[in-house]
């Protein structure tokens, strides 16, 4: 399914960034090097690309259709699983988003612990959510759906790329 190739490669992007926003946090700690541009941009590829592109992929084609032919097995992977980390990691880029205001206008520890403390909470997520989606749910939705259902997956991912 050309589908999972596209949302794994994604993957790979994100968590290129997501090992970029741990440096960025290192340097923050090690050396009170905060770059506020820096974190603006990391959040707006989150915001534009990792959950905007990828996970509305995923939740508005492959999960649905998981969803319509799958059942149950999908029904709890999928809203008690999947959805709820797609939910968890918006909170964390709106309180890194937040942490990152506070200590611009305010360099204090305090704040710094809350932008090391956001930002690192969302790459432990997302490193965990890529692992399992790679490893779990995409192989899934492989075995488990028809060819048919595969097929209508991987014309919606080439209708969706050209919007």
């Amino acid at each position: 399914m050309h589908a999972i190739e596209v949302l794994m490669e994604e993957h790979s992007r994100i968590l290129e960034r997501a090992q970029a926003l741990e440096d960025m946090c290192v340097q923050l700690m090690e050396h009170n090097a905060f770059d506020g541009a820096q974190f603006a941009d990391t959040i707006r590829f989150i915001r534009e690309f990792a959950d905007a592109t990828h996970h509305m992929k995923e939740e508005d084609i492959l999960f649905r259709v998981m969803l319509e032919q799958l059942g149950k097995p999908a029904e709890n992977l999928i809203r008690h699983g999947m959805l709820v980390e797609h939910d968890e990691g918006r909170h964390y880029v709106t309180e890194l988003e937040k942490a990152c205001h506070a200590y611009t206008e305010d360099a204090s520890v305090h704040h710094k612990l809350e932008v090391i403390s956001w930002a690192m909470a969302y790459v432990h997520m997302i490193r965990s959510h890529a692992q399992k989606e790679n490893d779990v749910v995409y192989p899934f939705a492989e075995r488990m759906l028809s060819e048919q259902a595969k097929q209508r997956i991987d014309a919606e991912f080439e209708t969706y790329a050209v919007q």
